[in-house]
């Protein structure tokens, strides 16, 4: 019974270290595809006709502002005051009634004064996976600017990259008060699961359906 359970030990720390290991390596091959196509200012990222908002919870669980998805909206705002979009793409998950990302989005890019004409909301972005390809195979988009945080932006365009969208990284405000070490937790495997999905798993997303025009 000792040497079994001796064996089974063996065998968890080595497939943990395998996992870890690649996971790291997963993490760095993101990082180091997409980084020269993120940008922090206005001023420096290329024009495109839309942008698209990657979706976000805009509480958290104890009822605060979810400065992540504040933060998102502030940067969209910033390129369409800049006229570096036209059109906004918000993108995010409302698989139930009670949770719906992209009107929360659409909600406070009003208030922020963004027009309602140059919104479209994007009900089935349930993954970032999903929101990239459905920009390109739903809403017909050839290139884009992704408006979300940098560690997030990296694996958006990652994936823009290998379905041929062609994509540039808009990085909102780092967020340093809230939930920090988990959502770097949560990206790390991310990133992993990424990677399966595009070169191992062949994954599609959930929901695709009929093309729809922007503009």
């Amino acid at each position: 019974m000792f040497i079994l359970l001796k064996k089974l030990f063996k065998f968890l720390v080595y497939t943990s270290l395998v996992f870890i290991l690649t996971s790291s390596v997963c993490h760095m091959v993101i990082a180091n595809a997409s980084k020269t196509q993120l940008y922090d200012t206005v001023k420096t990222i290329p024009k495109t006709k839309v942008g698209i908002v990657l979706g976000t919870s805009r509480l958290l669980r104890n009822g605060t502002k979810n400065l992540y998805f504040y933060y998102r909206i502030e940067a969209a705002k910033k390129l369409f005051d800049a006229k570096k979009v036209n059109y906004l793409i918000l993108s995010g998950d409302n698989r139930v009634d009670e949770y719906n990302e992209p009107k929360d989005m659409h909600d406070a890019s009003l208030a922020a004064g963004i027009p309602d004409s140059c919104m479209v909301l994007d009900y089935a972005g349930l993954r970032t996976f999903d929101s990239m390809v459905r920009c390109k195979m739903v809403f017909g988009q050839d290139s884009v600017i992704v408006i979300s945080q940098e560690f997030h932006n990296a694996r958006a365009v990652f994936i823009a990259n290998k379905i041929g969208l062609t994509a540039f990284g808009f990085n909102a405000k780092k967020v340093t008060t809230q939930q920090t070490t988990k959502i770097k937790i949560r990206e790390f495997f991310s990133r992993t699961k990424c990677i399966l999905d595009i070169y191992v798993l062949n994954t599609k997303p959930k929901h695709l359906g009929k093309k729809i025009k922007i503009g």
